[in-house]
Protein backbone atom coordinates (compact mmCIF):
# COMPACT_ATOMS: atom_id res chain seq x y z
CA UNK A 1 0.00 0.00 0.00
CA UNK A 2 2.74 2.50 0.00
CA UNK A 3 2.51 3.56 -3.87
CA UNK A 4 -0.43 5.02 -3.63
CA UNK A 5 0.12 7.94 -1.62
CA UNK A 6 1.49 10.45 -4.88
CA UNK A 7 2.59 10.69 -9.05
CA UNK A 8 5.18 8.34 -10.53
CA UNK A 9 7.49 10.07 -12.74
CA UNK A 10 6.02 9.42 -15.77
CA UNK A 11 2.48 11.20 -14.76
CA UNK A 12 4.18 14.37 -13.85
CA UNK A 13 6.30 14.36 -16.96
CA UNK A 14 3.00 14.24 -18.97
CA UNK A 15 1.74 17.05 -16.92
CA UNK A 16 4.37 19.09 -17.82
CA UNK A 17 4.47 18.50 -21.28
CA UNK A 18 0.49 19.44 -21.78
CA UNK A 19 1.14 22.14 -19.31
CA UNK A 20 3.94 23.09 -22.29
CA UNK A 21 1.65 23.05 -25.17
CA UNK A 22 -1.23 24.95 -23.00
CA UNK A 23 1.78 27.50 -22.51
CA UNK A 24 3.00 27.84 -25.87
CA UNK A 25 -0.85 28.13 -27.44
CA UNK A 26 -1.76 31.26 -24.58
CA UNK A 27 1.71 32.99 -25.67
CA UNK A 28 1.05 32.62 -29.49
CA UNK A 29 -2.23 33.58 -29.12
CA UNK A 30 -0.88 37.03 -27.01
CA UNK A 31 1.26 37.79 -29.56
CA UNK A 32 -1.27 37.51 -32.25
CA UNK A 33 -3.29 39.69 -30.61
CA UNK A 34 -1.11 42.18 -30.21
CA UNK A 35 0.44 42.20 -33.56
CA UNK A 36 -3.29 42.75 -34.86
CA UNK A 37 -3.95 45.01 -32.29
CA UNK A 38 -0.74 46.98 -33.60
CA UNK A 39 -1.60 47.26 -37.43
CA UNK A 40 -4.90 48.24 -36.66
CA UNK A 41 -3.82 50.94 -34.65
CA UNK A 42 -1.52 51.47 -37.47
CA UNK A 43 -4.40 51.54 -40.37
CA UNK A 44 -6.20 54.04 -37.59
CA UNK A 45 -3.61 56.61 -37.61
CA UNK A 46 -3.20 56.57 -41.10
CA UNK A 47 -6.81 56.83 -41.59
CA UNK A 48 -8.47 59.20 -39.09
CA UNK A 49 -7.54 62.35 -40.58
CA UNK A 50 -9.20 61.19 -44.20
CA UNK A 51 -12.63 60.10 -42.18
CA UNK A 52 -12.48 63.80 -40.73
CA UNK A 53 -11.56 64.98 -43.54
CA UNK A 54 -14.39 63.29 -45.42
CA UNK A 55 -16.83 63.89 -42.94
CA UNK A 56 -16.55 67.70 -42.72
CA UNK A 57 -16.42 68.16 -46.60
CA UNK A 58 -19.09 66.09 -47.33
CA UNK A 59 -21.27 68.46 -44.38
CA UNK A 60 -19.92 71.56 -45.89
CA UNK A 61 -21.04 70.98 -49.34
CA UNK A 62 -24.57 69.45 -48.44
CA UNK A 63 -24.82 72.60 -46.57
CA UNK A 64 -23.73 74.64 -49.90
CA UNK A 65 -26.89 78.07 -50.03
CA UNK A 66 -28.56 77.21 -53.27
CA UNK A 67 -29.75 80.71 -53.83
CA UNK A 68 -32.77 82.42 -53.20
CA UNK A 69 -35.29 84.00 -55.99
CA UNK A 70 -33.56 85.71 -58.51
CA UNK A 71 -30.00 85.52 -57.05
CA UNK A 72 -27.88 82.22 -58.12
CA UNK A 73 -26.68 79.88 -55.91
CA UNK A 74 -23.10 81.42 -54.65
CA UNK A 75 -21.54 78.25 -55.81
CA UNK A 76 -18.24 78.19 -58.22
CA UNK A 77 -16.04 74.88 -59.02
CA UNK A 78 -13.30 74.24 -61.34
CA UNK A 79 -11.30 71.12 -61.87
CA UNK A 80 -8.89 72.00 -59.19
CA UNK A 81 -10.64 74.82 -56.76
CA UNK A 82 -14.27 75.36 -55.27
CA UNK A 83 -16.03 78.09 -53.43
CA UNK A 84 -19.25 78.48 -52.43
CA UNK A 85 -21.42 79.56 -49.26
CA UNK A 86 -22.26 77.38 -46.70
CA UNK A 87 -23.02 77.45 -43.25
CA UNK A 88 -20.00 76.32 -40.70
CA UNK A 89 -20.46 73.44 -37.98
CA UNK A 90 -20.57 74.06 -33.86
CA UNK A 91 -16.93 73.24 -34.12
CA UNK A 92 -15.63 75.90 -36.19
CA UNK A 93 -15.68 78.11 -32.59
CA UNK A 94 -17.30 81.69 -31.35
CA UNK A 95 -18.66 83.51 -35.00
CA UNK A 96 -20.81 86.18 -35.24
CA UNK A 97 -22.70 84.08 -38.13
CA UNK A 98 -22.09 80.16 -38.76
CA UNK A 99 -22.87 81.38 -42.76
CA UNK A 100 -19.20 81.47 -44.66
CA UNK A 101 -17.94 81.62 -48.00
CA UNK A 102 -15.39 79.03 -48.35
CA UNK A 103 -12.93 77.79 -50.73
CA UNK A 104 -11.29 74.55 -51.01
CA UNK A 105 -8.06 74.47 -52.69
CA UNK A 106 -4.04 72.97 -52.62
CA UNK A 107 -1.75 75.45 -51.65
CA UNK A 108 1.74 75.56 -51.28
CA UNK A 109 3.74 72.70 -49.69
CA UNK A 110 1.23 70.42 -50.61
CA UNK A 111 -1.38 71.11 -48.23
CA UNK A 112 -5.29 70.54 -49.21
CA UNK A 113 -6.54 73.83 -47.28
CA UNK A 114 -9.75 75.62 -46.57
CA UNK A 115 -9.98 79.18 -46.43
CA UNK A 116 -13.02 80.89 -45.33
CA UNK A 117 -14.75 84.13 -44.28
CA UNK A 118 -17.52 84.71 -42.49
CA UNK A 119 -20.74 86.31 -44.35
CA UNK A 120 -21.95 89.40 -42.20
CA UNK A 121 -25.28 91.12 -42.61
CA UNK A 122 -23.92 94.22 -41.52
CA UNK A 123 -21.58 96.26 -43.69
CA UNK A 124 -18.09 96.75 -41.39
CA UNK A 125 -15.46 99.58 -42.19
CA UNK A 126 -12.72 96.53 -42.91
CA UNK A 127 -13.42 92.97 -44.49
CA UNK A 128 -13.68 90.03 -41.99
CA UNK A 129 -10.49 88.26 -41.92
CA UNK A 130 -10.38 85.08 -43.83
CA UNK A 131 -9.24 81.88 -41.69
CA UNK A 132 -7.35 79.30 -43.27
CA UNK A 133 -7.16 75.23 -42.07
CA UNK A 134 -5.15 72.72 -43.24
CA UNK A 135 -6.90 69.66 -43.29
CA UNK A 136 -4.31 67.25 -44.63
CA UNK A 137 -0.70 67.37 -45.61
CA UNK A 138 1.12 65.61 -48.41
CA UNK A 139 -1.45 66.57 -51.06
CA UNK A 140 -0.88 66.66 -54.87
CA UNK A 141 -4.14 67.80 -56.14
CA UNK A 142 -7.82 67.82 -56.06
CA UNK A 143 -9.60 66.56 -59.17
CA UNK A 144 -13.61 67.91 -58.83
CA UNK A 145 -16.16 67.22 -60.84
CA UNK A 146 -19.88 68.65 -60.73
CA UNK A 147 -22.92 66.28 -62.07
CA UNK A 148 -25.55 68.55 -64.17
CA UNK A 149 -28.27 67.72 -66.47
CA UNK A 150 -25.63 66.96 -69.24
CA UNK A 151 -23.53 64.96 -67.47
CA UNK A 152 -20.29 65.04 -65.26
CA UNK A 153 -18.20 68.20 -66.06
CA UNK A 154 -14.87 70.01 -64.99
CA UNK A 155 -16.50 73.41 -64.34
CA UNK A 156 -19.40 74.67 -62.57
CA UNK A 157 -20.35 78.32 -62.56
CA UNK A 158 -24.49 78.33 -62.91
CA UNK A 159 -27.74 79.79 -61.39
CA UNK A 160 -28.07 76.30 -59.51
CA UNK A 161 -26.43 74.14 -57.68
CA UNK A 162 -24.97 71.04 -59.69
CA UNK A 163 -26.66 67.07 -58.24
CA UNK A 164 -23.78 66.09 -57.03
CA UNK A 165 -20.08 67.05 -56.59
CA UNK A 166 -17.16 64.51 -56.59
CA UNK A 167 -13.90 65.09 -55.16
CA UNK A 168 -10.63 63.11 -55.49
CA UNK A 169 -7.85 63.84 -53.33
CA UNK A 170 -4.40 62.59 -55.46
CA UNK A 171 -2.08 62.62 -52.72
CA UNK A 172 2.08 62.49 -53.26
CA UNK A 173 3.52 59.51 -54.70
CA UNK A 174 5.81 59.69 -51.06
CA UNK A 175 2.78 59.07 -48.92
CA UNK A 176 1.31 56.09 -50.47
CA UNK A 177 -2.19 56.59 -49.59
CA UNK A 178 -5.64 56.63 -51.31
CA UNK A 179 -8.98 57.63 -50.86
CA UNK A 180 -12.25 56.77 -52.06
CA UNK A 181 -13.53 59.67 -54.33
CA UNK A 182 -16.13 62.27 -51.85
CA UNK A 183 -19.49 62.73 -53.46
CA UNK A 184 -22.19 64.95 -51.91
CA UNK A 185 -25.27 66.14 -53.29
CA UNK A 186 -25.94 69.59 -51.82
CA UNK A 187 -29.35 70.66 -51.48
CA UNK A 188 -30.89 71.93 -54.32
CA UNK A 189 -33.92 74.11 -52.43
CA UNK A 190 -33.96 75.90 -48.86
CA UNK A 191 -36.09 73.53 -47.01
Amino acid sequence: MRGTAGFTLLEVLVALVVLGFLMLGLTQGTRFGLLAWDRQARGVDRRGDLDAVDRALRRLIEQAEPGAGTSPAPFAGESGALTFATELPLSAGALPTRRAEVELTVGAGHRLLLRWTPLLHAIRPTPPPTQTTELLSGVDGLELSYLGDGGWVDSWKGPALPALVRIRIVFTKAQKRHWPDIVAAPLRERP
